[in-house]
């Protein structure tokens, strides 16, 4: 049987597994669903069409599925689904989707979450993902596994965030960002490849010297068009997957278009 602190309030009808943990003062809605091993420390609140999956860990005054900050949110009984062995740290905010974005707002596995960041409706994240302090994510982003935020990042709507890509403190993000790339400033801008997080994470040498070569291809050479010069990189790297992978996300179709490096003299 689940164990509940006595000053909890579990509405009708929420689904909670025999081995969650529901501390003081917490709130769950009708409609929410607590995986196994899911632990609500305190004075949390899980409302809406909720799911968390096992061994999710919430802090202290998050607010977890509560209806989105947009105003043509109508009150359609969208989702937000959490997925497994999330850590979700005091004060963060995470709202289900909309009629305008799929209806769902999607979190990985192992992610973590730290004090106040914010997902916002409609945002699909990967596994692995870190949001520093007060990082905060608009409606409809979209973030590959590996990503880290730093503290005070904040990503415009609609955005692509590539695998493995690393976002400096403080800055902001209005464009899509190639899987691998390192981007900084109050207005992004590509500095280089996150080599140290494919270090730690066992990329081979041989593969981060092929996306490195792509890298300087693609922005530094400066022959051609992007689209062209995309096109010279997938035929001379293109067995290699990470350079795939920035390959594939470039030619994808896009909205905002991508981060690039800021300009000699620009």
């Amino acid at each position: 049987m689940a164990e509940i602190h006595p000053t909890a309030i579990i509405e009708p009808g929420a689904e909670i597994a025999a081995s969650a943990r529901i501390g003081p003062y917490c709130h769950v809605g009708p409609k929410v669903a607590l995986g196994e091993e899911v632990e609500l420390l305190s004075h949390v609140v899980v409302a809406g069409r909720t799911r968390i999956g096992a061994g999710t860990r919430i802090f202290p005054f998050a607010s977890i599925g509560h209806r989105p900050q947009d105003l043509k949110y109508a009150g359609e009984d969208s989702a937000l689904i959490i997925g497994k062995r999330n850590t979700i740290r005091e004060h963060v905010t995470m709202n289900p989707g909309t009629a305008g974005g799929g209806m769902v707002t999607r979190v990985g596995d192992d992610c973590l979450f730290m004090a106040s960041a914010h997902v916002a409706h409609d945002c699909l994240l990967g596994d692995h993902v870190i949001m520093a302090n007060n990082a905060t994510l608009a409606g409809h982003v979209v973030v590959g596994d590996f990503t880290f935020f730093g503290g005070l990042s904040a990503v415009h709507q609609f955005v692509r965030v590539g695998a493995h890509a690393m976002i400096g403190g403080l800055t902001g993000v209005e464009r899509d960002i190639i899987p691998y790339g390192s981007v900084i400033g109050d207005r992004a801008r590509l500095i280089g490849l996150n080599i140290v997080g494919l270090q730690r994470r066992g990329f081979s040498r041989e593969d981060i010297q092929a996306l490195r070569a792509a890298y300087q291809m693609l922005f530094e050479d400066g022959n051609g068009t992007l689209a062209e010069r995309v096109e010279v990189v997938a035929a001379r790297h293109g067995e290699v997957k990470p350079v795939r992978d920035v390959v594939d996300f470039i030619r994808a179709d896009n909205a905002r278009g991508l981060v690039q490096p800021k300009l000699n003299g620009g």
